[in-house]
Parts: C-alpha cells; structure tokens; sequence
C-alpha cells in the first residue's frame, strides 16, 4: 500500500529470506536420483522430487554439489550445520557449540527495520528428545538450523498460538481471546472501519483479504487446539506455512526459518499412504518399493512449500508480489539419508531477488555449504570475507 511517489522504492524492497529445511535427505543414490536434474542451466528438466515447483521454474535455481562439514556427527550435523557450515562440539550435556548461522548474520541488517528481528518454526514435537544424544552429539542439534551466536541455539516454536502471539502482540493475550472466541481484530475494529473508509479501492481491498487471512489463521489454530485427534501433518504443516505468509505480508519481520520435521523423524504420512517411519524408511537399503515410499515424502514436501511459494506469488506487494521480493532457500543437510551423506546436498533456491530457471552443478565437487551462504547474503546486501569453518569468500555464482 504505497503512493505512486513510493512505486519505484516499493519494486526493489523490502527484501525477505527464508530457510526451509527438511530432515534425513532425499532419495539420492548412485543409481536413483529423484532430485538432481541430469543437465545443467536452462534447459534442465524438473525431477520427480521437484516436478511440484514445475510453474514456478523461471523462479527456481537448483545448486548441486555443495557439501557439509566433516565429522559433525551423522543427524546432528545435518540440521546444525546447514547454516553454520561449521563443525560441532561433541557433547553429550547442554554445552553445544557451532556457528552464527546465516539467517541470524542477515537478520541482523534487515531486522533493525522490524518488530521482531527473525522467527523460528518447526512442525515436528521434540519433547520425547530430551536426554537423548546420537553418536556422541547432544540431542539439541537435531531440531534446530538457527544460531544466534556459537553457544545460543534459537529453538524452533512449535505451538500456533505462540507464534501467532509472538507477531500480533496485544494487551489481551491469545489465550484470553480464545476463551471468549474474540479474534485479535476486534481489539482494532474501530480503528480498522475508519481506516478502510479513507482508502480507495485497491487499497481496501487489500486490507481486507489481509485481515481474512488473519481471521482464518485464528480460527485454524483454535480449531486445531480444540480437536480431539490430531492433525493431519497438511494442516500442521499449513499452518506454519501461513504464518509464515501473515510475517512477511504485515513485515513484521523478514527473516524466517523453519524445519519441516526434525532429525531422526519418525513421522508417519498416512494421508499420503505412507505408514512407516521416516527415519526407517530414510534407510533403504536401496529397496526400490522403500525408495518409492521415501520418494512419496521428498515430494509431498515439496508440494507443501511449492503451495506456500503460491500463496506468496498471490500476495500484492508494492508492484509486485511477495515472491517478488523473497528469496526461499529449501534443502537437507544430507543427500542419501541411506549413508548419512553428507556430500551432493539437495539445495533449491526460488523467488524473484536471484535469476532463476538455472541448475548450476558445482565443481569440483564437494564445494562447502559456506560458498552459497556468502552468495546470499550478498543478495542482502551483507559482504563476508568468510563464513563458518570452511569458506574464504567463494561464492556459487548466483549473481
């Protein structure tokens, strides 16, 4: 909702970045690949695993052959260090230690000008976690990809409520209005109908379908903590995804990371048929029907982020959209769960602030996670002569 005296500055901000991560890799062998295009630039030919994102194709840029660090344990390395790109202290107690990760180095150029700096999702519970370690590593690695400093994990909230709370503050709380079933609007209703009465037509009716979509947020939240059995991972999953959207329509922040299940999942994806583990089913053993049944996950994964890519293509925003002025970064820090392989990372960028409709296939291979994270953070106007334990400022040629 800008002037016309405003247009020009509206096209190039403001700029907002998110990190989506899903856990235990892709169905990625040496002999099945449903992820990794086979031809490189513009004319390679979208994989099962990323046929969901086929219309936003001119918007997406596959990057292979980027890998993690050595030695950072085999789950807990996957989530902590794909946006630290640094090696973990081996620990069994609290005293966990990495890197400042990425998000938090651009959240704190962009998050000056926002009420909050960065927000954290994650859709998978890790309560049942706790006193667990892998392979020598505390369990606190494993759901998380955001640091704020080397020894401060930022833990991904889990709860609607709590997010929805954290980016619509207000004298009453959530829980006070869910008792008496009033939504956070009417706390500004008066305000709101004066509002709408001084601006055109265009303008009103993009704040009304912004008000709608917080409306029906309210509702889904509430109806998820009043139902007696539990939601579908769709919904969970939807809904994180749609205040993900609300954040970055109302710029309330605009930075945001999110992990879609945690390491070491053991979700079951019945409304897709698929009724065994995660975890297990990551571990193959190059099983064609396992690999079909994990290959069903990577997908429907895909096609969930593909949807929330759609809802942000939608979205006005200054003369554009926010796509437009988004950059979505969706990967694991494991290639062939499998193995625990941690090389040929599954990483896919889409938005409207990189050219797009590009599979760039690095070499040699092996090139550290450090090289994309300092590409990007260039997009973000943030220059790092180094990143992590690995990177001396290379870059993956996204520019």
């Amino acid at each position: 909702m800008v002037g016309s005296r405003l247009a020009e500055a509206a096209v190039s901000g403001p700029k907002r970045i998110g990190f989506v991560y899903v856990p235990q890799g892709m169905v990625m062998t040496r002999d099945v690949d449903m992820w990794t295009p086979s031809s490189t630039g513009t004319d390679f030919e979208l994989t099962p695993t990323l046929e969901p994102l086929a219309k936003f194709k001119s918007r997406l840029t596959v990057v292979s052959n980027l890998s993690g660090p050595e030695g950072g344990g085999q789950h807990a390395g996957a989530a902590a260090t794909w946006l630290t790109d640094s090696e973990l202290k081996m620990t069994e107690r609290s005293d966990v230690e990495a890197c400042v990760s990425i998000d938090q180095i651009i959240a704190a150029r962009l998050g000056k000008e926002t009420m909050v700096p960065s927000v954290q999702l994650a859709v998978e519970d890790v309560s049942d976690l706790k006193g667990f370690w892998h392979t020598g590593y505390n369990y606190r690695y494993l759901n998380t990809i955001s640091w704020r400093s080397p020894t401060e994990v930022l833990r991904g909230e889990i709860k609607p409520r709590a997010v929805f709370d954290q980016l619509f503050s207000a004298r009453e709380s959530s829980a006070q209005r869910a008792f008496t079933r009033r939504s956070i609007l009417d706390t500004t209703e008066d305000s709101t109908q004066d509002l709408l009465k001084r601006l055109g037509v265009a303008d009103r009716l993009l704040l009304s379908e912004y008000l709608e979509n917080i409306r029906q947020v309210e509702r889904r939240i509430g109806a998820a903590e009043v139902s007696e059995t539990p939601l579908e991972y769709r919904e969970r999953a939807g809904i994180m995804f749609d205040l993900m959207h609300l954040a970055y329509q109302a710029d309330v922040t605009r930075v945001v990371s999110m992990m879609m299940a945690r390491e070491i999942s053991h979700l079951r994806y019945s409304e897709i048929d698929v009724n065994d583990s995660h975890h297990a089913l990551s571990h193959h053993q190059n099983s064609p029907e396992t690999m079909a049944s994990l290959g069903k996950i990577n997908r429907y994964h895909v096609q969930l982020f593909s949807d929330f890519v759609a809802k942000l293509d939608k979205t006005p925003d200054g003369e554009g959209s926010l796509l437009d002025h988004t950059l979505l970064v969706y990967g694991s820090g494991m290639s062939n769960g499998n193995d625990h392989d941690s090389t040929r990372l599954p990483i896919a960028l889409v938005g409207g602030l990189v050219a797009g409709n590009r599979h760039i296939r690095l070499a040699p291979t092996g090139r550290p996670l450090g090289d994309l994270h300092v590409d990007i953070a260039k997009v973000y106007g943030v220059e790092l002569p180094a990143f992590g334990q690995r990177n001396h400022g290379e870059t993956v040629g996204l520019s």
